[in-house]
């Protein structure tokens, strides 16, 4: 579970990245010599914090010398299932996974946060089914539906690692 101090200290981060996210279009004109139109689409539709961080997972992944497209794009599309589900709902999920589903239990009461928690929830599932329907492989919808639990081999962990550090 790491330190107490660590872990805020990290989420702090994240929170201030989530309401600074941008995408310049340059990174977003980088995509189409490695990616399919369809993936495209679903990266598009992703809240720009999610697409942010996706393009910062698959840094993170080529600093650790990936180069498998398979890996590479379920690193940009493995947090497309959240949806636009807001800052409030992230942070009470966040605090949840940390201190127990309690926390998402009293969170729930808040109108619209009932629904944002169960997408989040379920976004591994429902990121995997969107990267099947843009065309992606059958090994990058795995990675994808098990980013919490990697059963890949070679890129499961390293891709669990990267989506931590980022």
């Amino acid at each position: 579970m790491g330190s107490t101090a660590s872990w805020w200290a990290s989420r702090t981060r994240q929170f201030r990245t989530h309401l600074r996210a941008r995408v310049a279009p340059a990174e977003r004109a980088a995509l189409e010599a490695w990616t399919s139109a369809g993936q495209r689409a679903v990266f598009d539709s992703m809240h720009v914090a999610d697409r942010r961080h996706g393009l910062d997972v698959i840094a993170s992944l080529r600093n650790d010398g990936a180069k498998d497209p398979d890996v590479l794009i379920a690193g940009l599309l493995h947090d497309a299932g959240k949806g636009d589900t807001g800052v409030g709902p992230r942070v009470a999920y966040t605090l949840g996974q940390r201190y127990g589903t309690w926390v998402w239990d009293v969170a729930a009461f808040l109108p619209g946060w009932r629904a944002a928690l169960a997408r989040l929830r379920t976004h591994a599932e429902t990121s995997a089914v969107l990267a099947a329907a843009a065309g992606c492989s059958p090994r990058t919808v795995a990675l994808i539906r098990n980013q919490d639990a990697p059963n890949d081999p070679e890129f499961g962990e390293m891709l669990r690692l990267a989506d931590e550090a980022n």
